[in-house]
């Protein structure tokens, strides 16, 4: 007899329940903490030796107040979804990315004449570039929260290539993951546990390289080849029927376009210009961080004769055309925000939401109109927002129960007696657990390093090879653990059900992991540069 497959919802409460029994079996345990400065900034790390037995408190009831204190937990992500969902409301009723869409798919149409691309493929050039660049953003300034933003520009265009929203999460999450996970300049994981490891900032850089090629040739194959056969026959697809929702807001002709530039776009185009020249002035130069290394250039006035030029070409062909313009300078401002200024999602949530106010005020909509469309777009990704406020509740009850040490310290004492390759393995094993229920790379580098760092000298391990092992198994589970803020965002905005996608990507966690334990055999048989 056929059973239907639980919602969202009930998968991540059942997991919040069997947390709640494992309070009851597990004792109670502390590590002792203080706090250190890592590369300029302070971490609570623990205290090597501190571990001591506390008395549990083995959650009942509370397991009903676990989405209420997992929404406290998770509201900057809870924030930032209805935000862009709103913003991105406002955006979409311009009809200018549908306009955007149908100008690139006429564009590949045109690239597809050439023989030698038709043979490899242009769309499988599109997605192999957007996924690189991702990658990028992930191995060099640790993407990953930013990515929902992406999500909803993205998906509609995978979808109007013949695709599905799997496929593009992929090109943005699932390529930003990828990149998460061979790091080579990531400062919040790379950069922190090799400094609780004593080790020199960004060391050991060829190899972590060499990683992240291998793991980005796997990983966009694995896309590249699931994406050939939805193509093929769109109804394989595992989302089908949920991307009737994308289908339908993507079905739009040129028709449906008229092209237009309202006074109201130009008031937008000098006031908005007048704001990024003053800001150019405020900052005439930026000193932009990738890993260790920094350079001082002038990106913000770059950034605003850009914005001026594309500005005034776009608004004397469309209104439309301006629209993408401030959606593609909103993207650049992101970059050198979070690079140069070092901006998170509060500054980002208020960058995006500015764009939805810009773009209603430039197509003419007038306050009333643009309030509605931002209160129907947040409404629209409300479910996204609450499954990740859900799924925040999962470690509220481990962390109440006082247990999430006690499994630490278990796990870390099974090390024992196994060799250099089997310790560095078991140590994979390890962080690769820990990260189902401690889904931030930062806290738990703090936490796991300062453990796994002086084990390693007593079994003669590279510590580099054992901030290797963390980095894969803080990477990978990522893309799958139900604990993670940011994937369940990412699903919810691209509207999968968990289960469909835990379906979908469990295959592909085995090779990867798999890939990654290979990876880390040369960190412990062979001699390389900085291990």
């Amino acid at each position: 007899m056929f059973k239907k497959i639980p919602h969202t919802y009930v998968i991540i409460f059942s997991i919040i329940v069997l947390s709640a029994i494992l309070t009851w079996f597990i004792p109670g345990g502390e590590y002792s903490r203080h706090r250190i400065n890592v590369n300029g900034v302070e971490r609570t790390v623990i205290e090597k030796g501190s571990f001591h037995f506390v008395e549990n408190q083995p959650q009942t009831w509370q397991v009903f107040t676990a989405f209420f204190k997992g929404f406290e937990r998770q509201a900057g992500i809870i924030a930032f979804i209805l935000m862009i969902g709103g913003a991105f409301w406002i955006v979409n009723s311009s009809k200018a990315i549908d306009m955007g869409i149908l100008s690139f798919l006429k564009y590949t149409k045109k690239l597809e004449k050439n023989p030698a691309l038709r043979k490899v493929g242009v769309n499988n050039i599109v997605i192999t570039l957007v996924m690189l660049l991702f990658s990028v953003f992930g191995a060099v300034f640790g993407m990953s929260e930013e990515t929902i933003a992406f999500i909803i520009i993205v998906v509609p265009l995978a979808i109007s290539m013949g695709y599905d929203s799997i496929v593009g999460v992929s090109m943005v999450f699932v390529a930003a993951g990828l990149g998460f996970a061979g790091a080579v300049l990531n400062p919040f994981t790379i950069g922190i546990a090799q400094g609780i490891a004593d080790l020199p900032l960004f060391s050991g850089f060829g190899y972590r390289l060499f990683s992240w090629g291998v793991i980005n040739a796997v990983g966009i194959g694995w896309v590249l080849w699931y994406a050939g056969k939805v193509h093929k026959d769109p109804t394989r697809s595992p989302v089908y029927e949920d991307d009737a929702y994308w289908r339908k807001h993507v079905e739009v002709n040129q028709q449906d376009i008229a092209f237009h530039t309202p006074k109201s776009a130009w008031v937008v185009f000098v006031l908005t210009s007048v704001a990024l020249g003053l800001f150019a002035g405020f900052y005439p130069e930026t000193t932009m961080k990738i890993g260790n290394t920094s350079e001082t250039l002038p990106m913000v006035p770059v950034a605003f004769a850009l914005f001026v030029f594309t500005g005034w070409v776009s608004l004397r062909k469309s209104v439309h055309f301006f629209v993408l313009t401030l959606l593609g300078f909103t993207i650049v401002y992101l970059i050198i925000g979070v690079m140069g200024y070092s901006w998170y999602i509060e500054e980002i949530a208020g960058l995006f939401f500015t764009l939805g106010i810009l773009s209603g005020i430039a197509m003419n909509y007038n306050g009333n109109r643009i309030t509605k469309l931002f209160i129907e777009g947040s409404a629209d990704i409300l479910s996204a927002a609450m499954v990740v406020g859900l799924a925040g509740g999962i470690l509220v009850i481990l962390e109440d129960g006082r247990v999430i040490d006690t499994i630490l310290h278990g796990v870390a004492g099974s090390m024992s007696d196994l060799g250099k390759l089997g310790t560095v393995s078991v140590m994979y094993l390890i962080q690769t657990g820990i990260n189902i229920i401690i889904p931030s790379g930062s806290a738990k580098a703090a936490l796991t390093m300062p453990v796994m760092a002086p084990f390693s000298d007593l079994v003669n391990l590279s510590r580099q090879a054992t901030v290797m092992a963390f980095q894969f198994g803080d990477g990978f589970t990522n893309m799958i653990t139900p604990t993670s803020g940011v994937l369940i965002g990412v699903l919810g905005v691209a509207r999968i059900p968990y289960d469909k996608w835990v379906k979908w990507i469990l295959p592909f966690m085995v090779v990867l992991m798999l890939l990654g334990w290979l990876l880390l055999i040369p960190t412990v048989t062979m001699q390389l540069d900085g291990f």
